[in-house]
């Protein structure tokens, strides 16, 4: 049965998250100790016993759901697999699995990509919104039709779609979303517009790291969020994790493209199981599960 390894984003996260890793083995334990050293300050105690507003804290949020999932997949035999894609955030955790970064390489730029996003927000404070029960082209249709900055952000699954930009123009586009016959049109609790033009400052912060990072090519392909197919060469992989800030979470036609191309078998490896959910979804035939 062909596998696919896919890794969660930003939101997966919970208190507690990584302690039985830890515990399992040394060299998972080594792995997870190094982190508090790249990072300069005691990232594990709040994974495992912090208060849940500090984890919900973009910066401690990003780099915690990467720890955990690299940990994870160290647990596991990444081998068997035949492809790997991640969510958002999770795309790093992907190329650390397939090889094309290291782990100490990877946590750096989640850090740097964690504080610049958080800075973007703070700078120009913005909004996203889930959208339910619409199909993804009338999404877009209304999204272009509204003044200001609002676009499609992440493509979660067939009928689920959220959007992100301007909070008064994510708050006309809701209203017209459910004029439009929207089951729902949910503003999240977020303080910025994620995957839009308005995370440029964030996405230039994460270029110039990215160009100072060694990347190699991939073991496994990557399914990444911008192009939705299946990548290996570095210098693609480098181009399409920055367009990635600025641009939608495709994952909607990732997955079904990792099926065409042979995926059976999805396992979620990290935090939680809000992939397992979304892949159901959008194809009930496959089989989901979690790594550990």
């Amino acid at each position: 049965m062909s596998k696919a390894l896919v890794f969660p984003g930003q939101g997966a996260q919970y208190v507690g998250m990584g302690q039985e890793l830890y515990d399992s083995r040394k060299d998972i334990k080594d792995l997870m100790d190094s982190a508090n050293d790249i990072l300069g300050y005691d990232i594990l105690s709040i994974m495992f016993s912090g208060a849940d507003e500090d984890l919900k804290k973009t910066s401690v949020t990003q780099p915690a759901i990467f720890i955990h999932s690299v940990a994870a997949v160290k647990a596991i035999n990444a081998l068997g697999a035949q492809m790997v894609a991640g969510h958002s955030l999770g795309e790093f955790s992907a190329l650390v699995a397939n090889g094309v970064l290291s782990f100490e390489d990877g946590l750096r730029l989640v850090y740097e990509r964690a504080q610049a996003m958080q800075d973007a927000c703070d700078t120009n404070p913005s909004s996203m919104a889930a959208i339910l029960g619409l199909e993804d082209a009338l999404v877009e249709e209304i999204c272009a039709q509204v003044d200001g900055i609002v676009v499609p952000a992440n493509y979660n699954c067939p009928g689920q779609l959220v959007i992100s930009g301007e909070t008064t123009a994510v708050e006309s586009a809701c209203g017209l979303l459910k004029e439009a016959g929207a089951k729902r049109a949910l503003l999240l609790p977020v303080n910025g517009a994620f995957h839009s033009p308005l995370m440029q400052s964030a996405q230039d912060r994460l270029a110039a790291a990215i160009e100072n990072t060694k990347f190699r090519k991939a073991t496994l392909p990557v399914y990444q969020n911008i192009t939705t197919s299946a990548v290996t060469d570095a210098d693609e992989i480098k181009k399409n994790l920055i367009a990635q800030l600025t641009g939608p979470v495709k994952w909607t036609q990732s997955v079904q493209n990792m099926i065409k191309d042979g995926a059976e078998l999805f396992v979620e490896v990290g935090p939680g199981k809000t992939l397992q959910g979304l892949i159901k979804k959008i194809d009930p035939s496959v089989s989901v599960t979690s790594a550990l």
